[in-house]
């Protein structure tokens, strides 16, 4: 209860006692807005691992098919190179 006033008390009370209660709130709703946030920057974290992880699959698969490609067409170029030495020259 405040201190006499000319206002009447349960007017002074009905006023001063939001006011405490939103200070008396405020910390518990603080740390639930942190803990949203972090939930929030945790969730974005594992997308881009995610995303990172798909990202690094198509490139090795595609390098692989490059190698591959690559492998493949050494017997062909020598055997290439060899029959143009033997036909000309």
């Amino acid at each position: 209860m405040a201190y006499p006033t000319s206002v009447n008390d349960q007017i002074t009370d009905s006023v001063t006692q939001p006011n405490v209660q939103v200070l008396g709130t405020a910390p518990a709703i603080a740390m639930g807005n942190l803990y949203q946030a972090t939930a929030q920057a945790l969730a974005n974290a594992a997308h881009n691992a995610t995303n990172a992880q798909q990202q690094m699959f198509v490139m090795s698969q595609a390098a692989t098919n490059m190698g591959v490609a690559l492998l493949y067409s050494l017997d062909s170029a020598s055997s290439g190179l060899a029959t143009k030495k033997i036909l000309g020259g």
